[in-house]
């Protein structure tokens, strides 16, 4: 039984968790194919963009109740095992080329929130509901704080972490967990309008500056200098970054801006 949809269609690679009976909650199937499908469309030239989205009334709960349950009676070894797969899959979607838009809606708890904060740009309607609940019940947010850390920081962190507290979005927002907050109505096409943003830009260039980001924040001044220069040197002469600037400079649209 798939967990997720793909539908990958005019260059838009669309991912959608399809367990709304259990609000779209992670169990061992959809983590496998989630990396699966990730895994994937880094590896496909056909793909400019990616939107991540869950069927039903919520984005995602956070981790599946039964899935949960048959942990109690697993030993340390064989949860670390869950754990390791669920921290390569959320590596997956932030280790992916293409940007990833997440399209949160209803709610985003738990590991949900976790998605929330892995995807490069994050559009929620104005009535859904957030929260880092692990401790809540009486486990951690462990696997997906080095990327929730690292989009809002150790203090917004720390009081959302202990507490467990759920928040709205326009808190979510504050913090940098998600970039827009937008009518229910009006989700889609606040995500079309990024798509259409991407589509102007060149895909290599798109991936190499995503590389940046990821390089520069895992590296000091001294090793960043070194990484950033080289990344510009490489794009400038690179076919797209030639044909860019010319286009630029000769006032014409450039060949790898879609319509």
């Amino acid at each position: 039984m798939a967990e997720i949809k793909l539908d990958i269609a005019d260059g838009i690679a669309r991912v959608t968790l399809a367990r709304p009976e259990v609000r779209n909650a992670f169990n061992a199937e959809l983590i496998a194919q989630m990396y699966e499908i990730f895994t994937g469309i880094t590896a496909s030239d056909d793909v400019r963009a990616v939107v991540l989205s869950g069927e039903g009334p919520v984005f995602c709960g956070g981790a599946d109740i039964g899935w949960m349950r048959a942990s109690l009676d697993l030993p340390y070894d064989s949860n670390l095992a869950d754990a390791e797969r669920m921290s390569d899959m959320f590596r997956a979607i932030d280790n992916c080329p293409k940007p990833v838009v997440a399209r949160i809606h209803g709610a985003a708890l738990g590991g949900g929130a976790g998605l929330a904060a892995v995807c490069d740009v994050a559009i929620t309607a104005e009535d859904a509901i957030f929260g880092f609940t692990e401790v809540k019940l009486g486990i951690i947010p462990a696997v997906i704080s080095p990327f929730v850390l690292a989009k809002i920081g150790a203090s917004h962190a720390r009081a959302l972490f202990l507490t467990g507290e759920r928040f709205d979005a326009q808190r979510a927002r504050a913090i940098g967990l998600v970039h827009e907050v937008v009518a229910t109505d009006g989700l889609d096409a606040a995500v079309d309008r990024r798509l259409a943003e991407f589509r102007t830009a060149g895909p290599s260039a798109v991936a190499a500056a995503k590389l940046v980001v990821h390089r520069v924040l895992d590296n000091g001044y001294d090793d960043s200098r070194t990484i950033t220069t080289r990344a510009i040197a490489r794009q400038r002469v690179s076919p797209e970054g030639q044909e860019g600037l010319r286009a630029f400079l000769e006032r014409r649209r450039a060949s790898f801006a879609g319509d």
